[in-house]
């Protein structure tokens, strides 16, 4: 009688490695992608708007629980808020030979200096002069404050309580599409200010 030969152990460890052999990770789908985005424009806004945001809004809103002042009140920070993305934009700054950061505001003849301390001497500031980019940044940074303050809990249950069926379409809808518009022109038309709020970088010298 003639035994049949047993294929080798690592054949069948291998046949049963095949077997199991994990799927490759799917890529993040589109919406998600459109979220991630979203949520990294808010390194576009000013530190300090930001932060006035975050910390007034659960007191302002009563934590999303809001009557008829505090619905006002909260108007009215919003409001604040919004300038201040907006005014932000046409500030910008520039370092000195000692180190010195200064700070100004950009005008169409150059830059307006806030704590310049020798005005006889100052610098020849004329290329922080105003462009119409800059609008197009302040446009675009008011776009992205109301996109976060529209995917703010507190806000919305402030302003919406018991959003209808379309409303709730338009408050999902309407920060996705914002967020893509304003990244898509943030890349195409990258800001070089770094004013008030915003980091100085070595390309702010004198």
């Amino acid at each position: 009688m003639s035994l049949r030969a047993r294929p080798p152990p690592t054949t069948i460890a291998a046949a049963a490695d095949d077997s199991t052999t994990p799927e490759p990770p799917q890529p993040p789908s589109a919406l998600s992608q459109t979220l991630t985005s979203t949520a990294n424009l808010v390194k576009l806004l000013p530190t300090g708007t930001l932060l006035v945001f975050q910390v007034l809004t659960p007191i302002f809103t009563n934590n999303g629980s809001c009557d008829s002042t505090t619905r006002s009140l909260t108007a009215i920070l919003l409001s604040l808020l919004v300038v201040s993305s907006f005014l932000a934009c046409f500030t910008d700054s520039f370092k000195s030979d000692g180190g010195q950061v200064y700070y100004g505001f950009a005008t169409f003849q150059g830059m307006w200096l806030f704590d310049y301390i020798d005005p006889k001497n100052m610098p020849d500031l004329r290329k922080y002069r105003l462009r119409f980019i800059d609008w197009v940044h302040a446009a675009v940074s008011v776009m992205v404050f109301v996109v976060v303050a529209l995917r703010d809990r507190n806000v919305v249950s402030c302003f919406y309580p018991s959003p209808g069926h379309e409303t709730q379409e338009v408050l999902d809808i309407v920060p996705i599409g914002a967020g893509i518009i304003s990244s898509a022109l943030f890349v195409a038309f990258p800001t070089r200010r770094h004013g008030i709020g915003y980091p100085v970088t070595p390309d702010n010298n004198s």
